[in-house]
């Protein structure tokens, strides 16, 4: 595989560990309260991200950053925390099967807000494929 296509296996691998979250995380909320679950997923994360900074030495001091990708990654942190928070409830309330593919609608969004907001080109193939997301998430949540 052509390095430049490398972020095709990180996406797959991670759908394939989105999946797992789905199932671990379906079984981990079982009696307890969602937002004490999130909690202690959030610690594992980190734990598991110092681990892989330290073991490829990739540590650097945070003052050497933009200010800019200090903005977007609080940002990016506070909506993935509020997103995890609902996920979590919503494994609480719903079955697995429903909540993971409406969740990916995620997929349908960020293509919407990469065009809009970042200029992205909108293809044919890309447009089919976003609205065949938002097809399957209508057809799960509903029937």
């Amino acid at each position: 595989m052509n390095p430049r296509d490398s972020w095709l296996l990180f996406a797959l691998g991670s759908a394939f560990f989105a999946a797992l979250t789905a199932l671990f995380g379906k079984l981990g909320v079982a009696g307890i309260n969602s937002n004490l679950a999130t909690f202690i997923r959030t610690i594992v994360i980190l734990l598991v991200t110092a681990g892989i900074l330290s073991l490829r030495h990739e540590w650097t001091r945070p003052s050497g950053l933009p200010a800019s990708s200090w903005v977007f990654l609080v940002l990016s942190g506070v909506a993935t925390g509020l997103s995890w928070l609902c996920y979590y409830r919503a494994l609480q309330l719903g079955p697995v099967s429903k909540v993971a593919p409406i969740d990916k609608l995620s997929v349908a969004i960020a293509i919407v807000l990469g065009v809009l907001l970042l200029g992205e080109s909108l293809s044919w193939p890309l447009a089919i494929g976003g609205g065949l997301i938002v097809a399957g998430a209508i057809v799960i949540a509903v029937f």
